[in-house]
């Protein structure tokens, strides 16, 4: 695969620069220093990131994606789907938004309702299926519209784990959002999770784990978001996750998708020198080396 090929489809997150949608998450940085350093690495495309990191008016936000030399992904959309809330007024709004930018991939969080992602409820069947139900219309309701809706399994959402992930798997037709790290968290193993389900990943977040991280968040011991503070994602390559056997799987079974890098990051100051730069290169270079380029 040659160089231009590959750097086509992978694609940066503004979480990897410690912009996120959780409140008091830690120090936000501006777009301009972010889709800077993605388009300094020579990054295709960019998640939208958190509602208010990109101008809201369409031609505002292209504009700037553009002057950095950068395509739109789609991007994280938390959506309470479980309940009798209707979800599809804030699916339609954000297909709108990907639509006007050019972007097609909507990432869906089952969200819990709750701010940030340390507690959950338990979902009783009734709730399950009317979660399934919701799953369904939003992907049917995105492929309607020309875009893809993948449901991406996140810590501290109603789907998590391997057991709830394996539930939507058999219970919708959704595609699916590996993320790496998120999976490991919760004790599963996202590469026999891609194995078993090629057919069905229409999206990917690279993050590698520091496993005894992991284990800590697993038992209970660590909140998520202290063990991103801890350290629980890692460069590419210097973790858990065999994340090139991973890719190579995929390549090989004909994903054409993107593969975004996303080591979700938490700043308590503004950074000096490089900043979160120097860490998304390194992932730059491994996503790289395993596409064989």
């Amino acid at each position: 695969m040659s160089e231009t090929t590959a750097l086509s489809r992978i694609a940066g997150a503004p979480i990897s620069w410690g912009v996120c949608e959780v409140p008091g998450w830690g120090f936000q940085l501006d777009a301009e220093r972010v889709l800077t350093d993605m388009q300094e690495l020579g990054l295709a495309a960019t998640e939208f990131g958190p509602e208010g990191f990109l101008p809201a008016a369409h031609d505002e936000r292209n504009a700037l994606l553009s002057g950095h030399g950068l395509s739109a992904v789609g991007g994280f959309l938390p959506v309470v789907v479980h309940t009798d809330h209707d979800p599809m007024p804030e699916v339609d709004a954000f297909i709108d938004d990907c639509l006007a930018s050019g972007a097609g991939v909507v990432v869906l969080a089952v969200a819990t309702g709750q701010d940030g992602y340390d507690t959950r409820p338990e979902l009783s069947d009734v709730e399950w299926k009317t979660l399934l139900s919701n799953l369904d219309r939003i992907a049917d309701r995105a492929a309607e519209r020309g875009l893809v809706a993948v449901v991406h399994p996140h810590i501290g959402t109603l789907v998590e784990n391997a057991e709830e992930t394996q539930r939507v798997l058999d219970g919708s037709h959704i595609g699916l959002c590996i993320d790496t790290g998120h999976l490991v968290a919760a004790g599963a193993d996202p590469v026999a999770i891609t194995l078993a389900n090629l057919s069905r990943v229409g999206h990917v977040h690279l993050k590698d784990v520091d496993a005894a991280v992991a284990a800590r968040v697993q038992s209970g011991e660590l909140a998520f978001s202290d063990a991103v503070s801890e350290g629980l994602w890692t460069v590419l390559g210097h973790g858990s996750v065999d994340v090139a056997a991973m890719i190579s799987a995929l390549e090989g079974h004909g994903y054409t998708g993107w593969y975004v890098l996303e080591q979700d990051l938490k700043l308590k100051t503004a950074p000096e020198g490089v900043g979160p730069k120097a860490d998304v290169a390194q992932c730059l270079a491994y996503v790289k080396g395993a596409l064989a380029v």
